[in-house]
This record gives C-alpha cells, sequence and structure tokens, in this order.
C-alpha cells in the first residue's frame, strides 16, 4: 500500500462523515457558488511564464515545509508576482490544509483558484465550486476512466476548470477525454517519492495539444522550466520551493523575474 492508498481510505472516511453532517444543498446556497469563475487554463495558454504557485504547509514526503505562513499574505504575495493561479491543498490530516485556506485565498485575491484535493466523490466537487475554486485537480491513479468522466462533466457544467494528473502512460492513455482543460504530469514517483523531469518529458508527446499542459513536482528552477517548455509545457506547479522561504511571494517574484530574464 503506497501513500495514495492510505490518503484515499482516510479521504472517503472524512467525505462520508460530511455528508451525513452537510447536504450538498446547504453548499448550493453558498455565495460563491453561483459566482463568475476564472479560467486557469485560457491564464497559462496565454502566458509566458506559466507559474501556478502553491500553498502547502506541509506534505507525507517532507513533513512540515511552513506552518507559519497565512495563507491571506501568501495570496497577496502571489497575485502581486504575476503567478497565473494558485494551488490550494486543502486535505488536513496529510498536508494540514482546510476549505478555509481557499476561501480566505478567495477572499484576498483575483487569482485562478485551484482545489488540490484527493476527489473521489462528486460532493467534493460541488463544495470546491461553493467555497471559491475556479478549478479542481483530478488524479488518475485513484480514479476509473468512467469516473473520471464523471467528475470531470460535472465540474464543466459548473463552469470549474479541470486539471487531471498522470504518473505514467496507463493512466494517461485512461484519461484523455474532451470534459479535461488541462494535463499534469507529476514527475514524483509515488512508491519511492524519487522525482525526475524524464516523467514530463516521454509523456509530453502523447498528451494532444487540445489540452494545456502542466508539470508537477520537482521544479525548482527556472532551468527546470526552459528544459520542459520545449516539450510543450504551458503550466509549471511549484509549491515547496515558494513555500519553503520566509517569504513565498517574494520568493515567486524573483522566480517570475529569473524565468522571464528581468
Amino acid at each position: 500500500m503506497n501513500i495514495l492508498d492510505k490518503i484515499v481510505i482516510d479521504k472517503r472516511k472524512e467525505v462520508n462523515l460530511k455528508k451525513e453532517l452537510i447536504p450538498i444543498k446547504a453548499y448550493e446556497q453558498l455565495p460563491y457558488f453561483g459566482m463568475k469563475t476564472r479560467s486557469l487554463s485560457k491564464k497559462l495558454r496565454a502566458s509566458q511564464t506559466g507559474i501556478i504557485a502553491e500553498f502547502k504547509r506541509k506534505s507525507p514526503s517532507k513533513s512540515i515545509i511552513n506552518d507559519t505562513a497565512l495563507v491571506e499574505d501568501v495570496a497577496i504575495g502571489y497575485e502581486n508576482a504575476g503567478v497565473c493561479g494558485m494551488s490550494i491543498l486543502t486535505d488536513e490530516i496529510y498536508f494540514g490544509g482546510s476549505m478555509d485556506d481557499l476561501m480566505i485565498a478567495r477572499e484576498n485575491c483575483e487569482l485562478p483558484l485551484l482545489r488540490k484535493e484527493f476527489i473521489i466523490d462528486e460532493y467534493q466537487i460541488i463544495e470546491a465550486k461553493a467555497i471559491g475554486a475556479d478549478a479542481i485537480l483530478l488524479i488518475a491513479a485513484i480514479l476509473t476512466k468512467a469516473e473520471i468522466k464523471q467528475f470531470s462533466e460535472l465540474a464543466k457544467s459548473l463552469n470549474l476548470d479541470v486539471l487531471l494528473e498522470v504518473h505514467n502512460e496507463d493512466e494517461l492513455h485512461k484519461s484523455i477525454m474532451p470534459s479535461l482543460d488541462m494535463l499534469g504530469v507529476n514527475n514524483r514517483n509515488l512508491k519511492t517519492f524519487e522525482v525526475s523531469l524524464d516523467i514530463s518529458k516521454q509523456l509530453s508527446a502523447l498528451i494532444p495539444n487540445d489540452f494545456v499542459k502542466v508539470s508537477e513536482s520537482g521544479i525548482s528552477s527556472v532551468d527546470a522550466i526552459k528544459e520542459l517548455q520545449p516539450y510543450g509545457y504551458k503550466g509549471f506547479l511549484i509549491g515547496e520551493n515558494f513555500m519553503k522561504t520566509g517569504n513565498p511571494g517574494a520568493s515567486a517574484t524573483q522566480f517570475i523575474k529569473d524565468l522571464a530574464g528581468l
């Protein structure tokens, strides 16, 4: 059993409990549920840098990354830095996040917000819209092809962008469908936690150009992005690299300046 299997077991318990406590209709009454969303995929297509900056307190592979940063400060800092979007971990057990983090970010910035969560139920997609997300993450490794179709079509009906994450060729082949906006390649091996940009390079040719290509994990330098851009990648998810510093917003600002050659 790898870490993803453990997370999914706990996530099913969490979602089942929430369903008993909070009906979907309650989420549909919240103000953000009816609000217009911002498209992360369109922003990435139009960008020369393509940074999706993450807010992440901890992770199973690295333990504590930054447990003092305030999400509102980081959201404002990232927006001022010129990132294309902000990814926010809402898993509490393994990543120290919460739905409140996303709602606070929504109140403090105009960036497209990606709810980074282990989605295994339609309930979480309704929840994402209700708390102010503009995009959701679906992870191919924990979903069947039928679930990917069902979940992505629901997200599109709510005007949410969909980022589908894959780790290998098999996951990619089962995942390609018109209801996705972005295809993300995670460079981290979930069994060993080792990271290699070769995964993004190898899978790039198999991703149709209809989708925005996003590379995730292990992107810690401008050189890494310049290495991946010729393979058609327009989005780069960066979390730990910014969050491990005392000022994630300032760190992102400098990174984007370096990337743009300023």
